[in-house]
């Protein structure tokens, strides 16, 4: 998120408001006049925009106008001293989000901040939401080397064979293939070789004639037909019948086949493009798949990412497809916290990109608020298999900014540990009452036995932090509400943040 902006040729002002925002988690840039603010906007640009209305050098009522000239959807907030109304009126007019009365309280203050940065984020949804729609996305490494291969292929008319997982967007490649070449103009046309009866998929790859069959009552062009001048996809390739492989390696070698029920030899002019999820070398090695088809189709290779291979591009696929499920649902598109962003991006997805498409339609549909938490995420993620790369007893204290579960189970109520210690979750039941400490037992008797030094502070460190950790996550970072939460004050809450490094 960028940062928030504020003007102001008080420095006590800039300097409240400054760490007000810090401890929110807010990124803050402040500014002494309107001047400073101009030039700063010709390289840069703010979330929410804070500023004074009188102010040596300017006003910031001119400096509203000429802010929303340039970005009529940024959130201005104008100060304003309570005698000052026909000011306050005039930055309204002016299209301020709101004023702010001098002298303010800062919380209020802080959450009126709030406001407007919720407010200009769903004004880039809105931004996002009526750009056209691109056609694939993907910023890692791995997916830029599919774009540069599909740019280089796009112009050629050689065979593609695109290998990768279910759900991992072959059709997608297949179709840019197809839109950026020659053939553009053309047809594409696609069938799933897996989805369609041995009996029936002659007749839809080749047509067949009229009698040709009980129920064939008319001619019937096939997809090679129809495809004639254009692209023909063949999606799961590796499913086709032994015997049609045939017949098709004869097409992709000659140009020519018949139709069902035929005799008369028919050309079309097509590029074919195939996929599979399987591997074709072990089909043939177990002689399910021609040796000599897989060589006619493997002419070029193209494979395609998981998306555990690609976990950067999450976050980007995830904001688009809840995009792309509100406008199909005619809602309001929702937003995602950073917390549940992380979740996902630590999540294996073993139905890769159409998963994680159907997890955002699921939350656009089933999140109770336009703001997703790492909570609001569904069963299979929140309970689900996460990388393969992280540990299976995560420790207590993770260096992620985001909730990660506790291999212990809760804290027991007050009854159980003594009073004072805050209830996180309903009592468990007796059979769990002692668990946890069964698991801190033997993480203690496991540093104690290794001659490892000062066990005490550094279990205690693990707990408050994981403590704090949960708390901030709760409340998205709010740390006054989460040392509300936890019993303590909010100077304790800062210094055990800073004395944990949880600000790293």
């Amino acid at each position: 998120m960028k940062p928030i902006w504020i003007v102001d040729d008080d420095q006590s002002i800039r300097f409240v408001l400054e760490k007000a925002l810090g401890r929110e988690q807010f990124a803050v840039r402040s500014f002494s006049n309107p001047r400073d603010v101009l030039t700063a906007l010709d390289e840069d640009e703010p979330q929410v925009l804070v500023s004074d209305i009188r102010m040596p050098g300017g006003s910031g009522i001119d400096l509203l106008t000429k802010v929303k000239a340039r970005h009529p959807g940024l959130p201005v907030i104008i100060m304003t001293a309570y005698s000052d109304l026909d000011s306050a009126v005039s930055a309204f007019q002016g299209g301020a989000f709101e004023y702010l009365p001098k002298p303010f309280d800062v919380t209020k203050a802080v959450e009126l901040i709030r406001r407007a940065v919720e407010e200009s984020l769903r004004e880039e949804v809105r931004e996002v939401s009526s750009a056209e729609m691109p056609e694939m996305l993907g910023q890692a490494p791995a997916m830029q080397d599919v774009f540069r291969a599909i740019g280089r292929l796009s112009q050629s008319n050689v065979t593609v064979l695109i290998t990768g997982e279910s759900g991992s967007g072959k059709e997608l490649v297949a179709r840019a293939l197809h839109k950026h070449s020659p053939r553009a103009n053309g047809p594409f046309v696609a069938i799933n070789t897996a989805a369609i009866p041995k009996d029936l998929l002659e007749s839809e790859l080749f047509g067949h004639e009229r009698g040709a069959f009980t129920g064939a009552q008319t001619m019937r062009r096939g997809r090679f037909e129809q495809a004639d001048g254009g692209t023909l996809f063949l999606d799961e390739i590796g499913d086709m019948p032994f015997d049609l492989q045939t017949r098709l390696l004869r097409v992709l070698s000659d140009g020519q086949f018949y139709r069902v029920g035929g005799h008369q030899p028919l050309k079309s002019n097509v590029r074919v493009i195939a996929a599979t999820h399987q591997n074709l070398e072990d089909r043939v090695r177990q002689g399910v798949f021609r040796e000599d088809l897989f060589h006619r189709l493997n002419v070029i290779r193209l494979r395609l990412p998981a998306l555990r291979e690609r976990r950067e591009d999450v976050s980007t696929l995830t904001r688009f497809f809840l995009q792309k499920s509100a406008k199909e649902l005619g809602v309001e598109a929702k937003r995602i916290t950073e917390a549940a962003l992380e979740r996902l991006m630590n999540f294996d997805f073993p139905g890769n990109v159409r998963q994680l498409e159907n997890v955002c339609h699921w939350l656009t549909v089933m999140a109770p608020a336009q703001m997703v938490e790492a909570k609001d995420l569904p069963p299979e993620i929140l309970g689900g298999a996460m990388r393969s790369e992280l540990p299976p007893m995560a420790p207590l204290l993770t260096p992620e900014p985001s909730y990660q579960p506790l291999p212990i189970n809760p804290l027991p109520a007050p009854s159980a540990v003594g009073g004072g210690m805050p209830v996180l979750v309903p009592p468990p039941s007796a059979s769990n009452t002692g668990h946890w400490l069964a698991d801190l037992e033997r993480e203690a008797r496991s540093l104690l036995e290794s001659g490892a030094p000062e066990v005490w502070d550094v279990l205690t460190r693990k707990f408050e932090g994981q403590l704090i950790h949960t708390a901030l996550d709760i409340t998205r970072g709010r740390r006054i509400e989460a040392a509300q939460k936890l019993g303590i004050g909010r100077n304790t809450i800062t210094r055990k943040i800073q004395e944990l490094g949880l600000d790293d």
